[in-house]
């Protein structure tokens, strides 16, 4: 193996402790001996998500020489609250140790930049390699298999049962219920998300009728008992009767068909979709990513497809599944839909000519409308990534805290499940106003209507609880809240932006077909850069400074493509390696005139 730089691993410290240890606290000295992974998460992030699925096998495969360690490094104030990180971690079936990190000390000190990040520690405490962003899961791989080798035959490799101790499992009828959906016999259909089922409840939303799926993570069409999902959320009625299911890691749509029990797939590959890869074509060929919610509008189906910042269609008719609004890029634009940002579109609700969405990392309610021969995204309200909070009035101003759904009500305006405030509010486009309807619900992720009441999903209470939609508005104290991140102190003038990036062992990057990388800069406010903000091919950009601006948000945008390096195969595997930043930055004098960001590898100008 090449020499790697020796930097030895900082201590893991959180004042949130340790989950599924036992109730047990681990140091390095503890894991001595083991391939150490480290994950830095926050269950706001579905990349981070994304990472947790590409990790379980390799979690499974290597379990007697690796540990990997879930460090939780909150965005949302909401996420710094350790009951709702013991919650995370059962609904996302995380089965390692999880270090609950809400002052962000372990992320400080191996100075990570942005979720998800993977750092890994070799069985002697040191630092080899440091990944940003999905599509890294090969590369570990590889990693693993040359340290063990390299370890067993040093003698410094311990194998032997990891420190993960499960927690005791909960009996309760629904486990961090997704989203509901109101049957035409006046039943309710519910994706019992972490169980990996739909459940019909009676009428009273607590009755369990029947339950649509075998409980165990899957890719399995047919019949009610053997069907397979995995962590599904959306559900539509469709024109035929039948119901679209947003079954979410799978990356796919299912039908299920409420006469026969029966589950088939409508959509999707079961693989993620990545950059390159087609993005309209046969539903059944095309590879999704995490597709969240589902509505029925304008003669199709809409797919909020969280993974890629996205809002695709479905038409049942053709068959044929296409990207509808949005660039793949993270944040908050407005405009003609193919031109527009969103930021993991998680919840929709169609109402006349408007679609709504809860775009839950901008902690906005945007829309969708027709405009000429195409669609348009507009926003009610939100101003971006960074700002949130819990705030009613004029929707200018007002701020919502990661809302996870949207629901049309009778008069034209819409209600949001404000998930991590824990409540439900309103926003009415008549007034422009934006209204508490209702507090102290755990986590609610979607609701329906029934008659004058409203039915919404409490996600982190297990249930379905029933509201009369309220004559008057619930009065609450505001508050607002900024992400807190330590800026970066940069100098004026001129910025030399690198991403790092060192393709696997074995791999090269692919210039087969054209440029193998993509980097795309853009700033909050705009006016930070005088230069170097745009798309280009090359991970090294000399950025300018505007005079005058002393602070913002660098967003960064970066994607590498590798594939293996060996001239005899004529169709080498390929792997992409992708991940966004936004960083904020101070400038000073006296400030860095270097910003690395390691997509894949280390830094050598820093470690070497």
């Amino acid at each position: 193996m090449a020499p790697r730089a020796r930097v030895r691993a900082p201590e893991l410290t959180g004042r949130g402790g340790w989950l599924n240890t036992g109730g047990k606290d681990l140091g390095l000295a503890d894991l001595r001996g083991r391939i150490v992974i480290l994950d830095f998460w926050t269950f706001c992030c579905v990349n981070c998500l994304h990472v947790l699925d590409e990790l379980r096998e390799l979690e499974e495969k290597h379990r007697d020489t690796v540990v990997i360690v879930g460090v939780h490094s909150p965005k949302f104030v909401h996420e710094a609250d350790h009951r709702a990180v013991v919650d995370a971690v059962e609904r996302y079936e995380v089965h390692h140790p999880v270090l609950d990190d809400p002052e962000l000390a372990t992320w400080k000190s191996y100075a990570v930049r942005a979720w998800p990040t993977l750092v890994v520690i070799d069985p002697e405490g040191y630092v080899v390699a440091q990944h940003a962003g999905e599509g890294h899961a090969h590369a570990i791989e590889t990693l693993v298999g040359q340290l063990e080798a390299e370890h067993a035959a040093k003698g410094t490799l311990r194998r032997g049962d990891g420190p993960y101790v499960p927690p005791e499992p909960v009996p309760t009828e629904l486990r961090f219920p997704g989203k509901a959906l109101l049957l035409p016999g006046g039943t309710f259909l519910v994706s019992d998300t972490t169980r990996h089922q739909l459940v019909e409840l009676a009428a009273d939303g607590e009755r369990v009728l029947r339950r649509i799926g075998a409980g165990e993570r899957g890719f399995t069409d047919g019949p009610a008992d053997r069907a397979r999902f995995s962590e599904p959320q959306g559900l539509a009625a469709l024109p035929d009767g039948t119901v679209a299911v947003a079954d979410t890691v799978n990356h796919a749509l299912r039908r299920f068909d409420p006469a026969t029990g029966e589950v088939t797939t409508l959509a999707g590959t079961g693989r993620q979709w990545w950059q390159g890869s087609p993005a309209e074509g046969p539903a059944r060929d095309i590879d999704l990513s995490s597709p969240w919610d589902l509505a029925w509008f304008a003669g199709r189906l809409w797919i909020a497809m969280a993974g890629v910042h996205q809002l695709w269609t479905y038409e049942p008719e053709t068959q044929v599944v296409a990207a509808a609004a949005g660039t793949t890029n993270e944040g908050l634009v407005d405009g003609p839909a193919d031109q527009a940002w969103f930021s993991q579109p998680s919840g929709l609700a169609a109402s006349g000519d408007r679609l709504w969405v809860a775009d839950s990392e901008s902690s906005a309610v945007r829309w969708v409308e027709r405009d000429g021969d195409g669609f348009a995204v507009r926003t009610a309200v939100g101003t971006g990534l960074f700002d949130f909070g819990h705030r009613d009035g004029a929707a200018g101003q007002a701020l919502l805290q990661h809302p996870l759904g949207v629901t049309a009500l009778p008069d034209g305006s819409v209600a949001v499940a404000d998930t991590y405030n824990h409540a439900l509010r309103r926003y009415d486009p008549a007034t422009g106003e934006v209204s508490t309807l209702a507090t102290d619900l755990r986590e609610p992720s979607g609701a329906v209507l029934v008659d004058q009441d409203i039915v919404v999903v409490e996600s982190a209470r297990h249930r379905l609880t029933r509201l009369r939609l309220p004559e008057e508005a619930v009065r609450v104290e505001a508050v607002a809240h900024r992400t807190q991140r330590a800026a970066t102190d940069i100098a004026p003038g001129t910025l030399r932006l690198d991403v790092v990036f060192q393709a696997p062992a074995g791999q090269k990057l692919d210039t087969r077909y054209g440029p193998s990388t993509r980097l795309l800069v853009s700033s909050t406010p705009p006016r930070l850069l005088a230069g170097g903000e745009g798309a280009g091919t090359d991970l090294r950009r000399e950025l300018v400074l505007a005079e005058g601006v002393t602070e913002g948000v660098l967003h960064v945008s970066a994607m590498a493509a590798s594939c293996d390096d060996d001239p005899e195969n004529e169709y080498p595997a390929c792997h992409v390696h992708q991940q966004d930043w936004g960083v904020p930055v101070r400038v000073t004098e006296g400030g860095a005139a270097r910003l690395p960001l390691v997509l894949a590898g280390l830094d050598e100008e820093e470690s070497g």
